[in-house]
């Protein structure tokens, strides 16, 4: 998943639209971007919306639910939907709620959002709960919950960064979805803060404007010259039959380099 595509959910036409934005996920939201009064329309327009989906041929669907709600579950716990994005995330516990809401519906997975100091403390574990395949990070709640002012290189949020990239990676699931960019007019700043989440081990990024989509999914995008080293890397690999394994410039190929090569080749859409 490169990129994921917010969309509010109490919006039909931009629902309509939001399938032919170029996104590999849509995250349909019934959280943030919905008023609390009219959360229960939203919940009831995509329902509607979600039963109307043919079978699977363009992005994911995913839909963000309130914490805690058992509604919102119930509700979009259906065939054409890939997974729920967990809102407000705080410990395992929470995840345990929602794998016994969406007992009848196995196929449902989860990526929690980690907003708080306590989320990210608690990654490790959140990322072992059932039904995570992913983790992402709602750094908009967490800046206000740490008290952190940004600046141009984001450096104030690195730490919590690389601790969800490390979690994830000690619990073997996808590597984490990158935050959100709120400044979607400025797409040369998008592309170099995903530059950077690219650097700190995240391998997708979520959107909050079909404008950013086309970036984020370039920056995440194998170039060819990459995918023909990796594969050649471990066509090298696997075609030596014993003892040290050279490439093409005499550099040692060892088993971690390896997996590095085949990781770029699986992700590659």
């Amino acid at each position: 998943m490169r990129s994921a595509l917010y969309v509010p959910g109490d919006q039909p036409g931009k629902l309509a639209k939001a399938l032919s934005r170029g996104a590999d996920a849509l995250i349909v939201d019934l959280e943030d971007a919905v008023p609390v009064p009219g959360k229960d329309a939203a919940r009831a327009v995509v329902a509607d919306w979600l039963r109307t989906l043919q079978a699977p041929a363009g992005p994911e669907i995913w839909v963000r639910v309130n914490p805690g709600n058992r509604a919102d579950l119930r509700a979009v716990a259906l065939p054409g939907v890939a997974g729920v994005c967990v809102a407000k995330t705080e410990r395992a516990a929470d995840l345990a709620f929602v794998d016994r809401e969406l007992a009848e519906a196995p196929w449902i997975k989860v990526c929690p959002l980690l907003e708080s100091g306590a989320a990210v403390l608690a990654a490790a574990e959140i990322a072992r709960a059932p039904r995570v395949v992913r983790l992402q990070l709602g750094e908009a709640d967490l800046c206000a919950d740490l008290g952190v002012e940004p600046g141009p290189d984001e450096r104030e949020l690195l730490w919590a960064r690389s601790q969800v990239v490390l979690a994830s990676a000690a619990a073997w699931i996808e590597a984490p979805l990158g935050p959100v960019s709120t400044d979607f007019r400025d797409l040369d700043r998008l592309r170099a803060s995903t530059l950077a989440l690219k650097r700190l081990g995240f391998r997708g990024r979520a959107c909050i404007h079909p404008a950013q989509v086309a970036v984020v999914n370039d920056v995440f995008t194998p170039a060819a010259d990459e995918l023909a080293r990796a594969r050649a890397i471990v066509e090298r690999f696997e075609a030596a039959d014993a003892g040290v394994v050279l490439d093409e410039s005499g550099r040692m190929l060892d088993e971690a380099v390896v997996r590095q090569a085949r990781r770029l080749l699986e992700a590659q859409p």
